[in-house]
């Protein structure tokens, strides 16, 4: 079941916090380079959270090259192949997304909107504990089903 590295794709609505929270946490935990996360928006507000900026740097994780970008990027020529969506808003959650090549699995991880310091702290300890329990997956020895319903129980945790 598992490729390396594998391709992670959180979305939601706007890709300004929750997704490049997702993004910038997965990249920063995979320092193996088993994993590679990116992220993106159905209508991309052009630019990251402030907020979510400054809490990854008190993280000490980069925020280099993080953007908001269009969920469209990744079905274009040249996209990286994506293993999983991950929806991490409800809005995005309940939106038609993209076909993209390859059938990759798709899940929901939910977590609110955060608007002030606090809850863009609470956000991004449900994402980080989240992508942990992703992460210590045997990717190699689930089958498609059984993963898919790991990857759903993550989405409750």
């Amino acid at each position: 079941m598992s490729t390396t590295p594998y391709h992670v794709l959180f979305l939601c609505t706007g890709n300004s916090a929750r997704s490049i929270l997702a993004e910038a946490t997965l990249n920063r935990l995979s320092r193996d380079g088993h994993f590679q996360a990116y992220s993106a928006g159905s209508y991309p507000k052009g630019q990251p959270n402030p907020l979510a900026l400054q809490l990854l740097q008190a993280e000490g994780i980069s925020i280099a090259g993080l953007r908001s970008k269009s969920w469209d990027e990744f079905m274009a020529p040249g996209a990286p192949r994506i293993d999983l969506v991950v929806t991490v808003c409800d809005a995005a959650a309940g939106e038609q997304c993209p076909l993209y090549p390859g059938k990759p699995l798709k899940t929901h991880w939910g977590v609110p909107d955060p608007h002030t310091a606090e809850q863009f702290r609470q956000a991004y300890d449900a994402l980080r504990h989240r992508i942990k329990l992703f992460m210590d997956l045997p990717l190699d020895t689930l089958d498609r089903a059984a993963l898919q319903q790991r990857l759903d129980e993550i989405g409750h945790a």
